[in-house]
């Protein structure tokens, strides 16, 4: 039998979800919760992977089980977590859907605060940049759902068996006085480091360091840029993940003290 579980987690202390020997990471540490609880190695396949510090809103993998379990699942689990990761759903499942492979859409935010602020250093990017050309920058992001090659904005692109990625959103967002940011993309799929490049290059744009056609080249791939720097990786959120049969909303609740913010908070650049 097939469980869906939807979680959430600050990945500050971890080396990013999936497992490996370099350090502590998300599944593993899920996997070996889930072991103490059912006394049996398991083996859990989640929704995507995200890099070292960064955080997820919304996550799901999928576990099977010969038979279902006679206790609450959801209390046990969460009671021997550590504090930085939450379950907030286990669900049943119907046939052999995969958390990987069918989800359709995944979306992320990516916050940035102007100003040092102790509270917000561990969710959000410290970036001491004024004056950005906040039109500039919206400009540049508005090109992204009109090309869907990004081989020249990612870290490795030889490592995927494809380049190609469907944007369907991508916006920045600004509080009132302009000194916290907000970009926001939705696509099908990314590539190693994708959105963290994508916003150190729109930052780049914001400041006049690169143009927005120059942007627009690497976009087109007539131009690859002569250096990749990712964006730091505390300031990014994996926030939504949606399938054909499950689109449940993320539990916002859990998210960084900048996601607790109402949405009427953000204004769309």
């Amino acid at each position: 039998m097939r469980y869906f579980f939807h979680i959430g987690y600050k990945g500050t202390n971890y080396r990013g979800w999936q497992r490996h020997p370099y350090g502590v990471n998300v599944q593993q540490t899920i996997e070996d919760c889930l072991l103490k609880i059912l006394k049996v190695p398991v083996a859990i396949v989640g929704c995507g992977r995200t890099d070292a510090g960064v955080h997820a809103s919304q996550f799901f993998f999928h576990l099977d089980v010969e038979k279902p379990w006679a206790f609450d699942m959801l209390f046990r689990l969460n009671k021997v977590l550590p504090p930085d990761i939450a379950v907030f759903d286990i669900i049943p499942m119907v046939g052999m859907p995969h958390a990987r492979f069918d989800a359709t859409q995944r979306s992320y935010d990516y916050y940035i605060h102007t100003y040092k602020d102790p509270f917000l250093s561990s969710v959000s990017s410290l970036y001491l940049l004024n004056n950005l050309n906040l039109g500039a920058m919206a400009a540049a992001t508005s090109l992204l759902p009109l090309y869907s090659d990004y081989r020249f904005l990612c870290l490795t692109p030889a490592e995927h068996d494809s380049t190609i990625c469907h944007v369907t959103a991508a916006r920045w967002l600004s509080d009132k006085n302009g000194d916290k940011l907000r970009f926001q993309i939705s696509a099908n799929r990314y590539l190693s480091r994708m959105i963290r490049i994508l916003v150190g290059k729109l930052l780049q744009v914001g400041t006049g360091a690169l143009s927005v056609a120059e942007f627009e080249s690497y976009l087109a791939t007539e131009k690859a840029p002569k250096a990749l720097s990712p964006a730091y990786p505390q300031g990014l959120f994996l926030s939504k993940v949606t399938y054909p049969y499950l689109d449940l909303p993320a539990r916002n609740a859990f998210s960084a003290i900048l996601q607790n913010q109402t949405d009427d908070y953000w204004q769309v650049v």
